[in-house]
């Protein structure tokens, strides 16, 4: 359930990731390029997330 949440914020970072790479001289990443970067990042990025999550809940009870 977190899959395309966790996704869209790699999408987001990655574009934003590209527009600071035009600070050192390299090309800025396109919007189309992050989506298609995200959906093979999106998994890991998933798990991770759904670990935070798991540890948050196991906290609070």
């Amino acid at each position: 359930m977190l899959w395309p949440f966790a996704t869209s914020a790699v999408a987001i970072n990655l574009f934003m990731l590209g527009l600071l790479t035009q600070a050192i001289g390299l090309p800025a990443i396109s919007p189309v390029a992050a989506l298609w970067w995200c959906l093979p990042l999106g998994l890991p990025a998933t798990y991770a997330a759904a670990r935070w999550v798991r540890s948050l809940i196991e906290q609070a009870s």
